[in-house]
């Protein structure tokens, strides 16, 4: 396995595996697969070309089997803060630390930038490994925030946590 952060000539990739994902688990991000799919490829080509984002992906034989995206925040009082989106693996790839590699890389990535002081991200309360997954990178929930996504007629909680590098 190899992980490495995403160039725009993974776009197709990166298109399937992200519609994938909302297809897969609807409940696990606050976009939807019936807006996404009608995104044009040029919307994420420009996602992995913004240079205030990172978009780490893990390869196994050139096969993009997993995601995670790192968007440093850009106004003068949130410089300090970086935020995860997107983290995905596919199901056949889970439970081999493919997710924990991914979520290393992202750290990794702002230890390098010196001013960022805390990452934050958002789980689905119910989503128990993932929640385990980012515990054991130092991540801690400091809220709640109920009814947070509507999948049909079902409503889920979403966990607000943060991992403080500094301070």
């Amino acid at each position: 396995m190899e992980i490495k952060t995403l160039e725009s000539e993974f776009a197709e990739q990166y298109r399937e595996i992200r519609l994938t994902a909302l297809q897969t688990n609807p409940e696990s991000f606050s976009a939807s697969y019936e807006e996404e799919r009608l995104y044009p490829i040029e919307r994420f080509i420009a996602r992995l070309e913004n240079p205030h984002a990172f978009t780490f992906g893990a390869l196994i034989e050139d096969k993009l089997v997993g995601v995670v995206r790192l968007v440093l925040e850009q106004s003068e009082k949130m410089k300090h803060r970086a935020n995860i989106y997107g983290m995905y693996v596919l199901p056949d790839y889970r439970s081999n630390g493919i997710g924990k590699s991914l979520m290393e890389q992202a750290i990794e990535k702002v230890k390098e930038t010196v001013y960022i002081e805390q990452i934050y991200l958002t789980v689905v309360a119910t989503n128990v490994p993932a929640k385990k997954l980012y515990q054991s990178l130092g991540f801690a929930v400091f809220g709640l925030d109920k009814r947070a996504l509507r999948v049909r007629d079902t409503y889920f909680d979403e966990e607000l946590m943060v991992l403080q590098l500094k301070g």
